[in-house]
């Protein structure tokens, strides 16, 4: 049975660094969320040190800008993972192949750049559907529209045997008050139809890599895992690739489970065990919002 706590600094002595979601933990898609800003920074200042680990499907330094545009200031975070990141190393190694067509929006055009942690990088080519050796999908075309409308596309690349290179495994997120699809949803049709999926983000190993690299390069050196905290609202990415890194976990129950977990602003206890039950998971952790 997971416990209920009313925030961050309850239980965060136990713990020298985290991993931190970023959407619907530090950010709604919109602008940042005060307290949670707060309580990072009071953790860093008491000498723990902030991974943020996203499966955003770009660069670190875009992310970086963008949570800057949003106020989350760098006093917050020691050094960022994303997915992206994890996926561009595979991408720029061969991994879909040189000619590949890309699902995502042109706000995404930076997963495409050369990336400086691989040697000798494949030049890559975004080619149309039919002249493509695999694809890239960082998103859906249209993030409100159900994926099913790729349906069509992703028949043919299903019949050509193409594989899926997928940036985002999230399902959805919710930017202000509005639900939209992400690269996760896109990639769980094409398996549905016997396409094949690599993919890179929480709650992959490669990521996970990725941000204990990135702990390390920040100052961490060598920190055992039941000293690292990972902190996050989404039971399919951020508590099961916790549990599956051997990570506790902090489930932040006001993000993408508020509903079901009736936070306001903490989760009703039966809520979230029944919720909890339902999804097969059990964080050591809840709260409400991160504070």
């Amino acid at each position: 049975m997971t416990r209920i706590v009313s925030a961050l600094a309850d239980i965060s002595d136990a713990y020298d660094a985290l991993y931190c979601d970023l959407w619907g933990c530090l950010h709604d898609g919109v602008r940042a969320l005060p307290e949670a800003v707060a309580a990072l920074t009071a953790y860093r200042d008491r000498g723990g040190m902030v991974v943020l680990l996203t499966n955003a499907p770009r660069p670190r330094a875009d992310v970086a800008r963008q949570i800057a545009d949003f106020g989350v200031p760098e006093a917050a975070w020691d050094t960022i993972a994303t997915s992206g990141d994890a996926a561009r190393r595979a991408m720029f190694t061969g991994a879909v192949g040189r000619r590949v067509f890309h699902i995502g929006q042109p706000r995404d055009d930076t997963f495409f750049e050369p990336l400086a942690i691989v040697e000798d990088p494949l030049d890559i080519a975004r080619v149309p559907l039919e002249e493509a050796e695999g694809i890239v999908c960082t998103g859906p075309f249209d993030p409100a529209a159900d994926p099913e409308v790729l349906r069509p596309q992703l028949l043919a690349a299903k019949a050509r045997g193409l594989t899926m290179l997928n940036a985002n495994p999230d399902i959805v997120v919710d930017r202000g008050g509005q639900r939209e699809f992400c690269g996760g949803a896109v990639a769980q049709l094409y398996e549905s139809m016997g396409g094949t999926v690599l993919a890179f983000g929480k709650p992959h190993p490669p990521v996970y890599d990725m941000a204990r690299q990135r702990l390390t390069e920040a100052g961490g050196g060598w920190i055992e895992a039941d000293r690292i905290l990972a902190v996050g609202d989404d039971v399919l990415t951020d508590v099961k690739g916790a549990i599956g890194e051997g990570l506790d976990c902090l489930f932040v129950t006001g993000g993408l489970a508020a509903a079901e977990t009736r936070t306001a602003p903490d989760p009703d206890p039966g809520a979230l065990d029944a919720f909890l039950a339902r999804e097969g998971f059990a964080p050591r952790y809840s709260i409400g919002f991160l504070r």
